[in-house]
């Protein structure tokens, strides 16, 4: 029987961040996937270039973190998104910034994203087995027994990093919420968060149509971000953070051209009121979004009415689409719910409920945004989880990352 100080089951962003940090305290570590390879879905992130964090301040990570970010006000005074970069720029990994903050290796690879987190645990003696799955926790006295079809391994500390259940062919298949409930845990309801929208929408008209920094708004949520009409519905970054707040059976509200009021395209219209209309709109949309609003009004923009300017403008303004429901969860970024946080502690996530238990990733019940959130919460919560902050006999002196040389 192998024993070490630290396990980790699971390999993607916080579990490798976990590994990290414990080996970096001085941990003996395991870190088990049951992938032949560590970082399966995180390889498969921004279009396969790993939005591997986002470079705005705590107000705007909070703002990308809409589920429960709150909880993580003492992780990122631990360990934060500028600490994300630092610690890739420093182990030689060069990073760029594009449009909204995100942050992305400049190889626009993200094997070069794992390839640094392996290489760092490497570098630090932790032990990595992959192509092994877990099929039982247990906890006796102060030791837990983690045992696969053919191994069994014991530590003082348990970190659970599996992930929720969206994409389960990346490995996602909720194993860590059966732990949690395993030893006690409430886990809550599960839902598909990140998601594309399926609408009830005249969907052929306008399919494969991409618009940059459109608003997108449903009651106080307001998104302006980029959004791409598909033949279901809906899909984009503005699409994928509005699907937190709806389930299906809501009307949600499209603004086209939000950087002009109201006033703006009036005047717009009267300044070229001799051209036809598709002409017109086609100045500030593009061809087929144009033909779409101009079908049901006069050719010529000079032959509206005044009831249909208005209605031309709200249309343009507030498109109302029916939302009929999202993608499942085995079709959506990131799963919305997990082991509750009233069982968590927030300065370290050990469990309330079992000591040396630990939680982090999408596991718990904390949901972010695409555009390097999600990613960042992972990373994140796998470093804290992975520090030694005490043990049950004593404490230890808590050292802070960013504290550390």
């Amino acid at each position: 029987m192998n024993h070490f100080d630290t396990i980790i089951i699971g390999g993607g962003p916080a579990g490798m961040m976990a590994a990290i940090s414990s080996s970096f305290y001085g941990q003996k570590t395991l870190l088990l996937e049951k992938n032949k390879r560590l970082g399966k879905k995180l390889a498969g992130t921004g279009g396969g270039r790993c939005n591997v964090t986002n470079n705005g301040n705590l107000d705007d990570l909070m703002a990308g973190i809409p589920g429960n970010g709150r909880f993580l006000y003492s992780v990122f005074s631990q360990f934060d998104n500028h600490d994300i970069i630092n610690f890739f720029t420093e182990n030689g990994v060069k990073l760029k910034v594009e449009d909204h903050g995100r942050v992305f290796p400049a190889t626009d690879k993200s094997r070069t994203i794992i390839e640094a987190l392996e290489k760092k645990i490497a570098e630090l003696g932790g032990t990595v087995i992959t192509n092994t799955e877990i099929v039982s926790v247990k906890k006796s006295d102060d030791l837990f027994t983690v045992r696969s079809s053919d191994q069994t391994w014991t530590c003082q500390k348990l970190i659970v990093t599996t992930g929720g259940k969206s994409y389960p062919s990346t490995g996602s298949t909720g194993f860590g919420h059966d732990i949690a409930r395993h030893f006690k845990h409430t886990v809550t309801d599960l839902e598909a968060a990140e998601s594309p929208l399926l609408t009830d929408f005249p969907h052929k008209a306008l399919q494969g149509i991409s618009l940059d920094d459109v608003t997108l708004s449903y009651g106080k949520h307001v998104i302006t971000h980029d959004l791409l009409f598909t033949h279901f519905g809906l899909s984009g970054p503005a699409a994928l953070r509005l699907s937190s707040f709806v389930k299906g059976g809501e009307t949600i509200f499209l603004d086209v051209l939000p950087q002009m009021s109201q006033q703006d395209l009036a005047d717009f219209l009267e300044e070229n009121r001799e051209k036809s209309l598709k002409n017109c709109l086609k100045i500030l949309l593009p061809e087929r979004m144009a033909d779409f609003f101009a079908q049901t009004f006069p050719e010529k923009v000079k032959q509206l009415n005044l009831i249909e300017k208005e209605a031309l403008i709200k249309q343009i303004k507030e498109l109302a689409i029916p939302v009929t429901g999202k993608m499942s969860l085995a079709k959506s970024f990131v799963t919305k719910g997990g082991v509750s946080l009233k069982e968590i502690n927030p300065k370290t996530l050990e469990s309330k409920l079992v000591p040396g238990l630990h939680f982090a990733g999408e596991v718990l019940d904390i949901n972010a945004h695409t555009g390097g959130f999600n990613i960042t919460s992972a990373l994140c919560t796998g470093w804290v989880a992975g520090s030694l902050h005490y043990m049950s006999d004593g404490p230890y002196l808590s050292i802070q990352v960013k504290q550390k040389e």
